[in-house]
């Protein structure tokens, strides 16, 4: 607790220590394990310092691969260097996130009462659009099997999201219900297409129907440089310019397939959430789809969409607002106060443990009401928690 307001993280990550794959995969897919390597130019660090500049004589992490290829896309030399020297300016929170010790004690120091685990490496490996369908389902279970024992040291403040296997339609729903019978409440997928499948592809249907069935909760969260369709990634070569446009735009059209593609019109009681990308971009999102295609253009869709857009989102969706971001008032405005929920993204290079002071910070731009909701019961809601669940 946290200054008197129950905080339930959202979106928090794990960082998976890259010898877990080997331990968790099948003996078949062992050899094939990812492993890490040191790709920088074999110079000296005075060299690469009057290249680069003076943060150039931090050692450049290694790149994690996969079958003698860097497991994300299009990541600079440069832009290695920049995430080595926020790591540096933040010493120990890559091995935070690496221990359920080392989460659980961040989580005391800031007053998170419950975190919602998401992956990093895995973000980029089990989206490789290549990779065969039997791998990935592979590489998917062991992950699921690493979280579980992951989050065994405290399953009640520690709460695992499941990875779903998108390469193979027909082992989702199997790994679905495994996964929700450990316990599990939410699974994670990209909003973006994999193996040229959207998310309303009708080879995607079992697994909605699955996941409204069970009760699952469905987050899609955006990984720049994964090796995936998208946005920005066909002309952009920066880390800058992909990341500022993959997370939003492509979390803009996941929303729209499962709206055109009738997800949500078929599924009413499915729950869907969009992390990490802000929600600033939502109102007007929403006004186009209800006041242009709606209204001008919904009769090429009346079968999948028979009610405006902003209705899906307001009966069955849930969005991560930035703390920071300006706005949060109008969109609380415009879709009201009961879809907005908070996460960190902690340890992740562009958060860190202030977040947790700006999010109790909301009390000075909502209502005392508001902020509870944000902080506590719509996240709890999404995640279908029961009813006064407390870990204080």
């Amino acid at each position: 607790m946290r200054d008197g307001l129950r905080i339930l993280d959202a979106d928090r990550h794990v960082i998976e220590p890259v010898e877990m794959w080997r331990e968790y995969l099948p003996p078949e897919y062992r050899a094939g394990a990812p492993y890490q390597e040191l790709l920088a130019p074999r110079e000296s660090l005075p060299q690469r310092a009057a290249r680069l500049g003076p943060k150039g004589l931090l050692p450049v992490p290694p790149t994690l691969m996969l079958d003698g290829q860097p497991a994300w896309n299009k990541v600079s030399e440069r832009a290695h260097v920049e995430m080595a020297w926020t790591l540096y300016q933040r010493q120990g929170s890559l091995a935070v996130g690496a221990s359920p010790q080392g989460q659980l004690r961040a989580m005391e120091r800031t007053g998170l009462d419950v975190a919602f685990l998401y992956p990093t490496s895995a973000l980029f490996l089990l989206r490789i659009d290549s990779m065969a369908p039997e791998r990935a389902t592979a590489f998917t279970r062991a992950y699921n099997d690493w979280l579980r024992d992951f989050c065994r040291a405290n399953p009640e403040r520690l709460r695992a999201v499941g990875a779903i296997p998108l390469h193979d339609p027909a082992a989702m729903v199997p790994e679905l219900e495994r996964v929700a019978g450990f316990g599990w409440k939410a699974v994670v997928l990209p909003p973006n297409p994999v193996r040229g499948r959207t998310l309303s592809h009708p080879d995607h249907e079992p697994f909605w129907s699955a996941c409204e069935r069970l009760g699952i909760a469905v987050a899609l969260h955006e990984g720049t440089h994964a090796r995936l369709p998208a946005t920005g990634a066909d002309r952009f070569d920066t880390r800058f310019a992909m990341h500022a446009c993959s997370h939003p735009m492509e979390q803009m059209m996941a929303l729209l397939a499962l709206i055109e593609g009738g997800v949500l019109e078929r599924h009413p009681a499915l729950r869907v959430g969009f992390l990490e990308a802000g929600c600033g971009w939502l109102p007007s999102w929403l006004w186009r789809l209800d006041e242009v295609a709606f209204k001008y253009m919904g009769g090429e869709v009346a079968a999948n969409v028979r009610r405006k857009p902003s209705e899906y989102f307001r009966r069955q969706c849930f969005i991560a607002l930035e703390p920071g971001e300006p706005g949060i008032e109008a969109v609380v405005r415009a879709v009201g106060p009961d879809c907005l929920l908070v996460g960190t993204d902690f340890p992740h290079v562009d958060h860190d443990d202030a977040i947790v002071d700006e999010m109790a910070s909301l009390r000075a731009r909502l209502p005392e009401d508001v902020v509870r909701k944000l902080l506590w019961d719509n996240p709890a809601r999404f995640y279908g928690l029961a009813p006064g669940v407390s870990t204080s």
